[in-house]
């Protein structure tokens, strides 16, 4: 039985969508702490997430990005916000699709269908999901490591967060505000020495296997990660 983790701070709308999605035989399990979000999805491990926008605390492209720096689990964002620019920050900020409220449940049901069948069942990859690799580069998700050619480095829990940050957005800029959203959690405050200090380990990790001078700093604007081992 496939698992999906609703987070929806509407209790009507949760329910609803709760007890239809149960006809089709999914496990929803409700968010029942809005600020343990991603301790419930790790406690939960589920197949898929039903995330919306505007929640208490800290909003969905927040809690987006934080599960996105530990886990590709498919994300459907639900939000009666239906602006082209919440869409396009939806998607940027690592959500699979958007659906706006009010919903149509066979639409929500279609939706939640097709991306299941894409990753998990005849239509998924044979790519493991484990693994993020980028032309012989590749960050191993599951031991939070990274490797080149035989050679690998064991990465710190900022470190791999970072680093996966920057191989899902190779060539792209990546702000300095971004990457620090990333890093903070509610038990430790990320100040900005802290931020370039993971940066240059970054860097020696990616040094150390044989990858030199990819992290560069984009004065004003941020760091962006281009390809310079497989030009070697």
């Amino acid at each position: 039985m496939k698992k999906i983790y609703l987070i929806e701070d509407d209790k009507k709308i949760a329910d609803l969508l709760k007890d239809y999605l149960e006809k089709y035989e999914y496990d929803i399990q409700l968010v029942q702490e809005f600020d343990r979000i991603v301790e419930e999805f790790q406690v939960f491990e589920p197949h898929l997430i039903l995330l919306d926008i505007n929640l208490p605390s800290y909003d969905g492209f927040y809690w987006c990005r934080k599960i996105r720096s530990i886990s590709n689990c498919p994300i459907i964002f639900i939000s009666a916000r239906d602006s082209g620019m919440d869409q396009v920050m939806a998607i940027e900020n690592g959500g699979d699709d958007y659906i706006t409220k009010p919903f149509n449940f066979d639409v929500v049901q279609a939706k939640i269908k097709g991306i299941m069948r894409r990753i998990y069942g005849e239509y998924a990859s044979s790519t493991p999901i484990d693994l993020l690799e980028i032309r012989d580069l590749c960050l191993h998700l599951t031991a939070m490591e990274v490797s080149l050619n035989g050679h690998k480095a064991i990465l710190t829990k900022n470190e791999f967060i970072l680093l996966k940050a920057f191989m899902e957005n190779v060539n792209h800029v990546l702000s300095r505000t971004f990457l620090l959203e990333m890093l903070w959690d509610d038990e430790h405050f990320v100040d900005d020495n802290t931020l370039s200090v993971n940066i240059t380990r970054v860097r020696k990790k990616l040094e150390d296997i044989g990858v030199h001078q990819s992290i560069q700093t984009v004065r004003g604007a941020g760091y962006k990660m281009i390809d310079t081992w497989s030009e070697q």
